[in-house]
């Protein structure tokens, strides 16, 4: 068993249980243990650097000495989160000075960054502790009647020299580890692009103008279901639907789930023990094709 420090970010504990619930159940069976660690506090999302870097740095950082005082490597399902921590520990690694900066303000919560620990998201986790022949070998359901759409968001991807997640421009380690699952993942239009959802709240009507063009695009290609990593795509796409269908008066039935949902279900975790009344589109028709 490998263990990692927890880190769960503020959206899914306050609004995706199903996506906290399904990582619980998956990843143990998989041999990676989730330690919860106190005091975990903001991650500092990405545009916070654009205000003051040092402050934001400061804000991951902690969060991190709490994983090196733990002497664990940290690991994070949401990729917002993974992006701020991931960057801030690289840069800090890399940055004496920058870092002699930002120690100086942790010093005050009495905490220091060493650099001695990783940030990883749980997909990289899976790659390097599990590999995709035991995951293949771990699956007890047969998904392999599934059609997937793939998509990553943006997050997980750039910036690519600090992140080391995958090729920002030709990204394959998601799209293996689907199919190490059974399903086929498939190649649909504009794959690559933005959901739209950090639009939301600035400029509604293009965020669910992007988020169209997605399910459009996926249902064209035949998809049963969009997999995602990050919490905002899932809200997006799923929510969107039904501003969809009273903004467009289009109605679509595509059922967005995290990966950590379709791992449980490959897994043999029954769907009764995973919180599926949150999503919007039901997946009853999806369910019906695991056998």
């Amino acid at each position: 068993m490998t263990s990692y420090a927890l880190f769960l970010g503020c959206t899914i504990p306050a609004r995706q249980p199903h996506y906290e619930l399904s990582a619980r159940k998956a990843l143990p069976k998989l041999g990676i243990e989730l330690v919860d660690l106190d005091n975990m506090t903001c991650c500092a999302p990405p545009p916070l650097q654009s205000i003051d870097l040092e402050t934001s740095l400061s804000i991951a950082a902690y969060n991190i000495c709490l994983a090196e005082e733990a002497d664990l490597n940290m690991i994070t399902l949401c990729t917002g989160c993974f992006e701020s921590l991931a960057m801030a520990n690289s840069m800090l690694k890399e940055n004496e000075k920058l870092k002699a900066k930002v120690n100086k303000i942790l010093s005050s919560a009495g905490k220091e960054f060493k650099g001695t620990k990783e940030v990883r998201h749980y997909l990289q986790a899976i790659i390097n502790d599990v590999g995709l022949d035991r995951l293949k070998k771990s699956m007890t359901k047969d998904l392999t009647n599934l059609k997937v759409a793939s998509f990553s968001g943006c997050h997980a991807l750039r910036p690519s020299h600090l992140l080391k997640f995958d090729d920002p421009e030709s990204p394959k380690l998601f799209d293996s580890l689907i199919e190490a699952l059974g399903p086929k993942s498939i190649w649909y239009r504009n794959k690559l692009k933005c959901c739209g959802g950090l639009l939301r709240g600035y400029a509604d009507d293009v965020a669910l103008a992007i988020a169209r063009d997605k399910i459009v695009n996926t249902t064209k290609a035949g998809a049963d279901c969009i997999i995602t990593l990050c919490p905002f795509c899932f809200l997006t796409l799923d929510l969107g639907q039904m501003l969809m269908k009273s903004t467009y008066h289009e109605e679509y039935s595509m059922p967005i789930l995290h990966y950590t949902e379709l791992l449980s279900l490959g897994l043999g975790i029954d769907s009764k023990e995973l919180p599926l009344d949150f999503h919007k589109i039901k997946l009853d028709k999806l369910l019906s094709k695991i056998k």
